[in-house]
């Protein structure tokens, strides 16, 4: 997953929280306002706070979310299947937002992770910038790498909203991604059983 998404080395350090409310002010004027006006005063400290919050991915160990796991399973070996997480990112490109679900299993063998972490790894990799692409990947390399199960079965389905505000305009048209590993992928039976039970109402 490092070799997806890089970190800032030493020598880039991270800049002080009054250079990223500064960015903004050059941002506000190069829009056209006027960052000095009643309105937009603490509009870059809010930014900040906010781009903090949605970002907080960065700064997240995907190991440490996944760190327990759970060997009483009772003898179950099938399909553990979290569908409809929703999840909010930003593209890499044009850093607007990303709004859609991820659909998310794997076959176990012999441990299973807590339900609660399957939806914390996708909200952690959501929360950095992000190509629909790459999240699908390292949402099933996080799992694969941590858990070790049979296989795993990502599915995201999203709106873009650079392609829904901007550019085109066709909004409500989403885009759908999958990543197969394991048995998922060399067993075709298996992903349509996933899709099947992702589709299911």
């Amino acid at each position: 997953m490092d070799a997806i998404v890089k970190k800032l080395t030493p020598e880039a350090a991270r800049p002080s929280r009054a250079e990223a409310e500064d960015a903004v002010r050059t941002l506000l004027r190069w829009a056209g306002d006027d960052p000095t006006r009643e309105g937009l005063l603490d509009t870059p400290k809010r930014v900040a706070k906010a781009y903090a919050e949605l970002f907080a991915g960065y700064h997240t160990s995907v190991e440490d979310a996944l760190g327990t796991t759970f060997e009483e399973v009772g003898g179950y070996n099938d399909i553990v299947l979290v569908r409809d997480i929703p999840f909010f990112s930003h593209c890499e490109h044009h850093m607007l937002p990303v709004i859609g679900k991820a659909h998310v299993a794997y076959l176990p063998s012999g441990r299973v992770l807590g339900l609660s972490k399957i939806a914390r790894v996708v909200d952690i990799f959501a929360r950095r910038l992000q190509t629909q692409e790459t999240m699908t990947a390292q949402i099933a390399e996080a799992i694969d790498t941590n858990l070790m199960p049979r296989g795993v079965a990502v599915m995201i389905d999203a709106e873009h909203m650079c392609m829904a505000m901007r550019g085109i305009q066709k909004s409500g048209s989403t885009t759908l991604t999958t990543t197969f590993t394991g048995e998922f992928k060399d067993n075709a039976s298996e992903q349509v059983r996933f899709m099947t039970m992702v589709r299911s109402r």
